[in-house]
């Protein structure tokens, strides 16, 4: 990923300025045919071509129009839709604090119908109990040299997390084994939040599945990623959030969530293994 969320938003420019080009070449057509078909100055397929000028969404349909590849606007209208945000650095979206952060999140998850969450590192952030939250957000405050308005977060993220038990949503939870046993907080942290997640399992909306150590892996482990419906994927990587649109990509991360759901136990097998990561606690 590039280092900087300037340098990241021009590159997601440039890839969609690619996609243009190729798709002009596929076709078989020079600038100037594309210019004639469209009614534009070729000054103007020049600077979208080279992404001076960002394309409108009528630029694409009318491109893909002239390029006979209708069928392909709608990922370039969400891959030109997301470039300003498509890859952000924590630093900035963290740069006031990270309670305005966790905040900014309720929208989105009052909207959303269906979660998929996949978690291969810490517990899902909806599932999250105050004294886990906690420790985890002072460990990031700590790392990235952000404002410490840690307690305020925590309550912001577990107020934000009130559509687990209200509303009309459905949660699709994974994680794998080891964020069972990877320690954030001291015991009494970890012992309570894995028996929140045995608690909360029994709610009808959450189907909560454990991809155990012994699983016949047939996908790699990923970074943590979140699909919002079918129309929209956040992926947490150490340094940004990445926003994710284009719908061909939303897809192939619900293929990895389906491939990974395969993975998972559920139900008594899930509980087995988190009540055994509760034994394991000293």
């Amino acid at each position: 990923m590039p280092a900087s969320p300037s340098s990241s938003v021009q590159d997601a420019r440039k890839a969609v300025a690619a996609r243009l080009r190729e798709m002009r070449r596929d076709a078989g057509l020079s600038a100037r045919v594309i210019a004639g078909r469209t009614g534009w100055y070729p000054s103007k397929v020049s600077r979208l071509e080279n992404a001076v000028t960002p394309p409108s969404d009528a630029d694409v349909h009318a491109w893909c129009w002239a390029c006979g590849a209708e069928d392909q606007a709608a990922d370039l209208i969400a891959a030109t839709r997301t470039a300003e945000n498509a890859y952000v650095e924590w630093r900035r979206l963290q740069r006031t604090g990270m309670r305005r952060l966790q905040e900014s999140y309720v929208p989105l998850f009052e909207r959303t119908r269906v979660f998929r969450v996949y978690c291969s590192n810490v517990v899902p952030g909806l599932l999250q109990t105050d004294a886990y939250a906690h420790a985890l957000l002072s460990s990031i405050a700590h790392f990235r040299g952000t404002h410490d308005d840690v307690s305020d977060a925590v309550r912001a993220r577990i107020e934000r997390s009130h559509v687990i038990r209200e509303g009309n949503h459905r949660f699709a939870l994974l994680v794998e084994e080891g964020v069972l046993r990877h320690r954030v907080g001291d015991a009494e942290a970890m012992a309570g939040q894995l028996g929140y997640l045995l608690a909360v399992m029994a709610l009808p909306s959450v189907s909560l599945g454990v991809i155990p150590f012994t699983a016949d892996r047939r996908m790699w482990m990923t970074e943590t990623f979140s699909v919002y419906d079918e129309e929209q994927v956040q992926v947490e990587l150490l340094t940004a959030q990445v926003n994710v649109a284009a719908p061909t990509e939303v897809r192939d991360y619900l293929k990895a969530f389906g491939e990974f759901s395969k993975l998972a136990v559920y139900g008594a097998g899930a509980r087995a293994r988190i009540t055994a990561a509760i034994d394991a606690l000293e």
